[in-house]
């Protein structure tokens, strides 16, 4: 063991972080990212990882891309494993913006960016706000939603496949299916949603609330937007 030891330094820092971290083959930028998602990968979220993401930000890697390439990996290594990553990622980036608003305070709390008004505000009842995560090979985004805001009824319809996925990153929220009761989300929770379901999604009375919107891809897909969700029909009132 003893002769061994000598040998495994000389691997780890002459080689490794010697001669391939310094090979120009591949900027440092793309390979501390490569690195990160490789240790995710194989469920390794010690101090090593915290070291290669907070590696990753110091050449380059921005929050953003950070989230999105994490975000990517996970429906290959799985959530589990990205939700870990998160955490970790959430304390190297940790670059609170001023708190002068409610969404400001709340921003501080959750690892991706809000974003601005939705666009699809019109579906909605209260205030919300959308922002991409990725747009290459999977779209990904972030819908939040200020407390009390929910979207109208709806359904994603698809001859085949279709559907969407929600991965809750912060605050508390609600998700109902047409006919059931609404289920409490928090951060950690997935929710798949079938197509052709009515349903409905959105921010508890007195919480915000953030989701990863995730569309699955299917034959003749559309959305169609149903009546809102009442307060009396949420609340009872």
């Amino acid at each position: 063991m003893a002769n061994s030891l000598p040998s495994l330094l000389t691997s780890n820092d002459d080689v490794l972080f010697g001669e391939n971290w310094n090979n120009s083959d591949i900027d440092l930028k793309t390979r501390s990212l490569i690195t990160v998602i490789s240790l995710m990968s194989q469920g390794i979220t010690d101090s090593s990882l915290k070291y290669h993401i907070a590696n990753a930000k110091a050449h380059g890697v921005s929050q953003k891309e950070m989230a999105a390439a994490i975000t990517h990996t996970a429906f290959y290594a799985g959530w589990p494993k990205a939700w870990a990553t998160f955490n970790l990622a959430k304390e190297i980036y940790n670059e609170p913006v001023a708190e002068q608003t409610e969404k400001e305070r709340y921003q501080n709390t959750i690892f991706f960016p809000i974003g601005d008004k939705n666009p699809y505000g019109k579906y909605f009842v209260g205030h919300s706000y959308l922002v991409p995560v990725s747009t290459d090979q999977i779209p990904i985004y972030n819908v939040t939603f200020e407390p009390g805001c929910r979207n109208n009824w709806h359904i994603h319809h698809a001859s085949s496949g279709g559907g969407q996925m929600l991965i809750c990153i912060g605050g508390r929220g609600y998700y109902q299916e047409w006919g059931k009761e609404p289920v409490e989300l928090i951060p950690g929770k997935i929710v798949n949603i079938p197509a052709n379901i009515k349903h409905w999604h959105g921010a508890t009375k007195d919480s915000w609330f953030s989701h990863l919107a995730i569309e699955i891809s299917g034959t003749e897909t559309s959305t169609e937007w149903c009546e809102a969700v009442s307060d009396k029909e949420l609340y009872g009132n």
